[in-house]
């Protein structure tokens, strides 16, 4: 390995500051993202079934009608939110909305938390779905672990990991009968998507997507594994910086950024927990270049509703 695995956790811990952009400090949260996310790069061809990445949705797999998504989420999902949006409107025809804020957990979505909380009032889920009346809404989130946002109230998984397990258990039901209770009739279908292995505390991020799953399913809702998708085939919760290049990006060189030796990168090598593969900014953005594993997710996510949402 390149550089010492402890310096390297330490640098992520101190950088991330639960999973936001780096240079984004507590209770500074971005402007609000809050938009119909226009296309992205051009859209590419779809891509061959194999073990990490699924073809797209194929047309007996649609969705009766064209669903409407709203995408909620941290960093990792204000990274993902133009190529995700892409994929859905391409394969679904979806109507799509993007309203992630980096350093955030799902306590920050919750109303009630006023000032705490790193999502402004109009951006809260709940009055998202009043507004917007959504057919599904994704939520992605890593877990927030090094209390940056302050509606955790200090509870960090490091300090006292289950007050903080918990507590997220709670704020994911909280979330649930928030959204349950602003779609009324028309309540509308969450996808909790499970996240990739956690490289610092492997565990932690076993026991989080085992929450999200749990969850889906005292609700009648659903999981979207994207996980999975950046892990590798023997060890679904084991951090690594690269996988095999599936068939699809062998056949697009964009997405296959070790040809010579078969494999692409879905990490930085000065950010283990992140998937674009440009550099970290002082305004946390869409990333701006073509990154496998935000490519691997976002294609998991659209799969689970083309096959799932009617």
């Amino acid at each position: 390995m390149r550089k010492p695995w402890a310096a390297g956790m330490l640098l992520a811990a101190v950088l991330l500051g639960g999973c936001g952009d780096p240079a984004s400090a507590p209770g500074e949260p971005p402007p609000s993202p809050r938009a119909s996310v226009p296309g992205g790069p051009p859209p590419s061809p779809r891509a061959p079934a194999t073990a990490h990445q699924r073809a797209a949705a194929s047309p007996g797999t649609q969705p009766a009608r064209a669903p409407a998504v709203l995408y909620l989420g941290d960093s990792l999902a204000t990274e993902s939110q133009e190529v995700l949006g892409r994929e859905l409107r391409r394969d679904l025809r979806a109507a799509y909305t993007g309203a992630p804020y980096s350093g955030t957990t799902l306590c920050d979505y919750l109303e009630g938390t006023g000032e705490r909380s790193l999502v402004p009032a109009a951006d809260k889920a709940a009055a998202l779905v009043r507004s917007l009346r959504p057919d599904v809404v994704v939520l992605q989130f890593w877990g927030n672990a090094w209390g940056y946002t302050p509606c955790m109230d200090g509870i960090t998984h490091d300090a006292a990991p289950e007050r903080y397990f918990a507590r997220y258990e709670a704020d994911a039901r909280r979330l649930t009968e928030q959204i349950t209770a602003a779609g009324g009739a028309r309540r509308p279908r969450i996808v909790w998507v499970l996240q990739g292995p956690d490289p610092i505390t492997p565990d932690r991020v076993r026991r989080v997507n085992a929450l999200y799953g749990k969850r889906a399913a005292a609700s009648g809702d659903l999981v979207a594994d994207a996980g999975r998708t950046v892990s590798p085939d023997s060890a679904r919760h084991t951090w690594t910086q690269y996988l095999p290049c599936t068939a699809y990006e062998r056949a697009h060189p964009a997405y296959c950024t070790q040809p010579d030796r078969g494999r692409t990168a879905l990490h930085r090598d000065d950010d283990p927990l992140h998937f674009c593969l440009a550099p970290t900014t002082s305004t946390p953005r869409p990333c701006p270049v073509r990154s496998p594993g935000i490519l691997r997710i976002a294609r998991e996510i659209t799969r689970v509703i083309a096959e799932r949402v009617g």
